[in-house]
């Protein structure tokens, strides 16, 4: 599995509906509400050898409130 953590950056007033949007999905491990620049993070299970940003674009960022995506790659757990 690869293991890839997204930020999500919401319109105003809308990051409880894109949240929600986003857990409806079921594609998520975990999905975070956090302070600062961005609004969510998600951690996210992708399968072995996925194009990660054709399967990120499929699921989740054409959810209507996202402005901003910031999609970071993991490589070694510790």
């Amino acid at each position: 599995m690869i293991c890839v953590f997204v930020q999500f950056r919401c319109a105003p007033g809308k990051t409880y509906e894109v949240a929600d949007a986003i857990y409806a999905r079921e594609v998520v491990s975990e999905l975070y509400s956090t302070s600062g620049e961005w609004d969510l993070m998600a951690k996210v299970y992708l399968p072995e050898g996925s194009d990660v940003g054709h399967w990120l674009s499929e699921r989740l960022f054409d959810i209507p409130h996202i402005q901003r995506t910031l999609t970071t790659m993991t490589f070694k757990a510790f």
